[in-house]
């Protein structure tokens, strides 16, 4: 287990610092697999099963001493995964610029310590990385396989241009199944309905090493950046759409997460769902014993 800042391969940076005010507890560690594995146990596993090489976990000074202690005592020996900290909660913007010692000269992904992406989305991702191009990336999941249970959720819906490039991502809110196949919005806003195809954002990027620029030009520019004023991803993409080319990669597997504690159950159950049916091995690191 390595953490050192040289010979990273394509990266994966995790943002781990949040601090799950509405779960109540440290989501990355939230014991949502068969054997009772993290969730940032099964990202990071997924992710080096897609192709990722590095994994860069970003901590936070309250959850990251616990979440450090359980991937060092946890992982493989064999899992190359590098530590940075974000001193505080000054948004996402800045939670990725502090991972730059390991991330800031080549195209690299970004996801949440709170979401299980699943293997399709994460491949698709390193995927268009390794292909190299001036284009960065947003993995854009079905809207019926990015939420779990009834309670309502916010969901990202993406604008897709017909070419596959990423015109705008409208934040919706109270999103809940309707009972008939598709899904409602209960925010006042239009449409009311929304297609259970609808491509949405669950915060899994790609990024070149231009854009990581851009970030940094962003978080400069936020004088007043605070823990009530974040600099967020999704905001500084909108911003930069003019000037930035972002492809929609579609997955075709379900990203599942926790935001609630009665979230918990719902996620044990959809993954023990796809491990019975194959989609999903029973256990993890299986790149790691493969041959």
């Amino acid at each position: 287990m390595s953490a050192e800042a040289d010979g990273a391969g394509l990266a994966l940076v995790i943002l781990a610092a949040g601090r799950a005010r509405r779960y109540g507890g440290c989501k990355p560690l939230a014991p949502v697999g068969t054997h009772g594995e993290a969730v940032i146990d099964l990202v990071a596993s997924d992710a080096l099963a897609a192709g990722f090489e590095t994994i860069v976990l970003v901590l936070g000074p309250s959850t990251g001493p616990a979440i450090r202690y359980h991937v060092e005592h946890t992982w493989p020996d064999a899992v190359d995964v590098r530590f940075a900290t974000q001193p505080s909660p000054l948004g996402t913007v800045d939670a990725v610029l502090c991972a730059s010692d390991y991330v800031g000269g080549a195209p690299y992904g970004v996801g949440n310590a709170d979401d299980v992406y699943g293997r399709d989305g994460s491949a698709l991702l390193a995927e268009h990385l390794r292909a190299g191009g001036d284009d960065n990336a947003l993995v854009g999941y079905r809207l019926a396989d990015a939420v779990i249970g009834f309670s309502p959720v916010t969901r990202g819906i993406c604008r897709v241009a017909d070419d596959g490039r990423l015109l705008g991502v409208d934040e919706r809110r109270q999103v809940h199944a309707n009972g008939g196949g598709g899904f409602l919005a209960d925010d006042g806003n239009e449409p009311t309905n929304l297609p259970a195809d609808a491509r949405v954002s669950m915060n899994l990027w790609g990024f070149t090493a231009a854009f990581h620029k851009t970030l940094r030009a962003a978080m400069d520019a936020a004088v007043d950046a605070s823990e009530e004023s974040e600099v967020l991803l999704p905001e500084v993409v909108a911003q930069s759409l003019g000037t930035s080319s972002f492809t929609v990669l579609a997955a075709e597997g379900r990203c599942v997460g926790v935001t609630h504690p009665d979230d918990l159950s719902l996620v044990q159950a959809e993954l023990n769902r796809e491990v019975a049916a194959g989609e999903r091995p029973a256990g993890l690191w299986p790149s790691l014993h493969a041959g």
